[in-house]
């Protein structure tokens, strides 16, 4: 067994995790890493940017919000059930976290004032310029980088197995590296900051109220198992309420048979969308609001809704792109969407007549006939009687063949599990702080209620950043006052 000594080990080298270890040691504390996989980053590598408000970017956009607004839109969307001194903590502290990492090196964009109800979202800048999903994954490395001139020891493919106490204080960790040695590493303070149980079916199952590959298809980051979760209940954590992050997609076999951003689109935009009865549940123009469509198809028989369009449109989509959210270019979408279809998998679906869609798809076909026909009534008026959807989305269907897509509950992860205050301390069932233990990111990530506040993009990341930083400082100072 080899012995380590440090002030604070940080299990999980993800974005909690590195912003963590870089407010510890820009304190002064020595900090040991460990994570399991090969790199740093987890899903932040994933990621495009995270939340802030009062940043020098946000303050420009038009109707931009301050503060304390932004503290009111979380509390009020959370109905205050949430944390509001955490809360309250995050959102003040956010700008000064964009601050923080730009003065590491990492870029961001400036923010468009139309990209969701309130511009808040910093996308990452990639070298060369621009962004793009996965432009997380630049500010991972500098992040990663500058914690090890910092001095952070950064030991990958090393596993946590226990995490130690000592008369009722935190004093270390155990671990395994990838040769199987075990490692004892002695601190005086613990952050957890692993990334949720999003990868453990039984997990989800049994601490939320969904059934992973029946009733919700999650986006699976492999090696999110929720074992930092596990290791702090068993050294005394008290349990948070527990939930995924609801969204929508089309199911799981879509990305694996050719699936294609335009056809993927084709499916984002606001057409006509039914359940299984044949009924329409939702204003389609919801589908801009991940969250809020995946919470409205939850409700659904069998949890799925259809959206459709007829040929008429998908001809002027590849004349006049997709108008809805991105204004898309199209190529050859029927080509595309065809190559789909005849790979099979139950999402897309191509049918010449509306008993033949019903046939194959499932929907009932008099509630479906009944939709239809009141929908074209609608889309000739050019006024939605149901849902007062803006005209511009009313499309008859009409000219076959047909096109629908199969829209499911997916999830990008989990959230909570660790109970923590709002100065980011570990507590117990009694509320009290467990001395030198601490938790970041979504394991301890309680702030949505029950569903992510997609109002305010980038929150996710935003928070996994700021109560990481947040728990580097209180960590690092916990030790300071230790050593006086």
């Amino acid at each position: 067994m080899q012995q380590l000594m440090t002030d604070i080990v940080i299990v999980g080298g993800g974005t909690s995790g590195l912003a963590a270890a870089l407010a510890s040691a820009e304190r002064g504390a020595k900090v040991i890493v460990v994570e399991k996989t090969a790199t740093t980053g987890g899903t932040g590598n994933m990621a495009n940017g995270p939340f802030a408000v009062e940043s020098r970017y946000q303050r420009k956009v038009k109707g931009a919000l301050t503060r304390e607004e932004a503290f009111k839109v979380f509390m009020d969307y959370t109905h205050w059930q949430v944390d509001a001194r955490m809360a309250r903590n995050y959102i003040y502290k956010s700008a000064d976290t964009i601050h923080w990492l730009e003065k590491m090196g990492v870029e961001f964009c400036e923010i468009e004032d139309h990209q969701s109800e309130y511009p808040t979202h910093h996308a990452v800048k990639i070298p060369g310029g621009g962004t793009s999903f996965g432009a997380g994954a630049t500010m991972m490395k500098i992040m990663t980088d500058k914690a090890r001139i910092w001095g952070v020891k950064v030991l990958l493919q090393a596993t946590a197995k226990k995490i130690l106490k000592e008369n009722g204080c935190i004093a270390g960790v155990t671990a395994e590296d990838a040769a199987g040695d075990i490692l004892a590493i002695k601190a005086a303070a613990v952050i957890v900051g692993t990334g949720g149980f999003g990868d453990n079916p039984e997990m989800i199952k049994k601490y939320t109220r969904y059934e992973d590959g029946r009733d919700i298809f999650p986006i699976r980051v492999p090696g999110m198992a929720g074992e930092g979760i596990r290791m702090a209940w068993e050294a005394g954590a008290a349990q948070s309420r527990m939930n995924l992050q609801v969204i929508f997609s089309l199911p799981p076999p879509f990305q694996g048979r050719g699936g294609t951003r335009e056809e993927l689109a084709a499916f984002r935009q606001p057409n006509l969308l039914v359940n299984q009865m044949g009924e329409r549940f939702v204003n389609e123009e919801t589908i801009v609001n991940t969250t809020y469509m995946g919470n409205a198809i939850l409700q659904q028989k069998n949890q799925a809704g259809f959206m459709l369009f007829d040929d008429d449109t998908r001809q002027d989509y590849e004349k006049n792109g997709m108008y809805y959210r991105d204004c898309l270019p199209v190529g050859n979408l029927k080509a595309s969407i065809d190559k789909v279809f005849q790979e099979g998998g139950e999402c897309i679906y191509i049918a010449g007549s509306l008993e033949e869609m019903a046939a194959k798809t499932g929907i009932n076909l008099k509630g479906l006939q009944d939709t239809v026909a009141e929908y074209n009534q609608a889309c000739e008026a050019g006024r939605d009687d149901i849902f007062n959807k803006n005209p511009q989305g009313l499309r008859p269907i009409k000219t076959p063949p047909f096109y629908a897509g199969k829209l499911v509950p997916s999830a990008y992860g989990s959230l909570g599990g660790i109970k923590i205050n709002y100065k980011t301390e570990i507590i117990n069932k009694n509320f009290e702080p467990i001395p030198g233990f601490y938790a970041a990111g979504v394991d301890a990530n309680t702030l949505y209620g029950d569903s992510y506040i997609y109002i305010m993009p980038g929150n996710t990341l935003g928070f996994a950043l700021n109560s990481g930083r947040m728990a580097g400082e209180n960590a690092a100072e916990y030790v300071k006052a230790l050593h006086k």
